[in-house]
């Protein structure tokens, strides 16, 4: 058998085994990477660890640490109160608050399963309370935080920009963004037109909602962090530094202001995303050396037209995301479609995008992270009624979806 098809055999067994048990892909591709490195190709460990992505391993840490810092002194309650106060009564923008505050929190870098598993109990209980649709306000948070999702400082964001980095290809993180951005907006307004029919009488906000930030105060760590925040935004975007290193010096500083609250901050960096990526991308670099990704990449191009290549991949990623780690999809689909795009006319940021989307925006399946928080916090409802909405949602998006984003962002650019 050729090292092709035994790395790809490989990577085939660790989505199984990965889905099947509750075992981190990243430990898996480790260990593929040594044994497929070793065995099959030759390769040293120094030639097998030369794939680790250090650059991002530094990015996640940064900005996850961060984040853990901003939520153990309050920064983020304090944006989620301030943001529910906004209602005031008027239940309609409920949904689109939660929405937004999503946004803003996975575009800061907060690991979109943690934005969601923060905001999906506050929202399931505005709904439950206002008698609007949970499916909905489920559905509309996970979108916000994908929304935000690909900011060049968020996770996912610097995952996908850092793998295309060192390619020949060019892609504006402001455009990867606002497609993303643009997208869930577009997903969110379907959304709130099909499951937001019910219009429902305005309730008075309750003594817990109306004591948001001017009941609270903000003290002086959580307008510190305020500023970090906002620092780290114009130091990555204005001024072109490294987003993980500034993610860090600000989490020191606020923990050296702070150093009884922020004792176990360090808990809160997503080290199994971090496990995950590491992996994944170190067995993409193994795949490399194999000449899999080539030769998968001239396989599809072999297939057909480059359009009908591109709306292929679209689907399966989205397929096989809504039962697998929708990161670890992306690490093994951005290599393999670079060298089509090298190949062809089409335009790189627009099948970057699509690919992203595709992969991430089926995320609402219940055998995600992202879908299983909606189920698992619903509040008054017939469970398996309930489950079975989200599963018909989710066929919806997986059929839809890859479709809408290829003749969107894919199609204009091959014309």
């Amino acid at each position: 058998m050729s090292a092709e098809m035994i790395s790809l055999g490989a990577l085939g067994a660790m989505f199984v085994i990965a889905t099947a048990l509750p075992i981190n892909i990243g430990i898996l591709a480790f260990i593929g990477a040594f044994l497929v490195g070793t065995w099959s190709l030759g390769m040293t460990e120094d030639e097998i660890f030369a794939g680790f992505p250090v650059s991002l391993f530094v990015t996640i840490v940064g900005v996850t640490y961060l984040f853990s810092v901003a939520q153990r002194n309050g920064t983020i309650d304090l944006l989620v109160r301030g943001g529910v106060r906004l209602v005031r009564g008027k239940v309609a923008l409920i949904p689109w608050v939660l929405f937004g505050i999503a946004a803003v929190l996975t575009a800061f870098g907060t690991f979109t399963p943690a934005a969601v598993a923060l905001l999906v109990p506050i929202g399931m209980s505005f709904a439950h309370r206002y008698g609007i649709s949970q499916l909905m306000i489920g559905m509309m948070v996970i979108s916000g935080a994908h929304a935000g999702a690909f900011s060049p400082i968020a996770v996912s964001g610097a995952l996908v920009l850092g793998m295309v980095e060192n390619t020949a290809l060019g892609i504006a993180p402001a455009t990867l963004f606002f497609a993303s951005f643009g997208f869930n907006v577009l997903l969110s307004v379907l959304t709130f037109a099909l499951l937001g029919r019910k219009r429902p009488e305005p309730v008075e906000p309750t003594a817990e909602e109306r004591s948001g930030v001017d009941g609270a105060g903000i003290t002086w760590r959580q307008g510190l962090t305020l500023v970090a925040l906002s620092g780290l935004v114009v130091g990555a975007l204005v001024f072109h530094l490294e987003i993980g290193f500034l993610a860090l010096a600000a989490g020191a500083v606020l923990t050296l202001v702070d150093v009884r609250g922020q004792a176990k901050a360090v808990d809160g960096i997503s080290w199994s995303t971090i496990l995950l990526v590491a992996g994944m991308v170190t067995y993409v670099g193994v795949l490399e050396e194999a000449g899999t990704i080539d030769a998968v990449s001239e396989g599809a191009a072999g297939m057909g037209a480059p359009l009908f290549v591109a709306l292929l991949l679209c689907f399966v990623v989205a397929v096989v995301s809504a039962f697998a780690s929708s990161t670890a999809i992306l690490t093994t689909i951005i290599p393999i479609a670079v060298p089509l795009l090298l190949a062809s006319q089409l335009s790189a940021v627009g099948l970057i995008a699509a690919l992203a989307i595709s992969t991430t925006i089926v995320d609402t399946s219940p055998f995600s992270t992202n879908g299983a928080l909606v189920l698992s916090n619903a509040r008054g409802v017939d469970r398996d009624r309930f489950y079975k909405q989200i599963i018909g949602f989710t066929a919806g998006i997986v059929g839809a979806g890859p479709l809408l984003a290829w003749g969107v962002f894919v199609v204009p650019g091959a014309l």
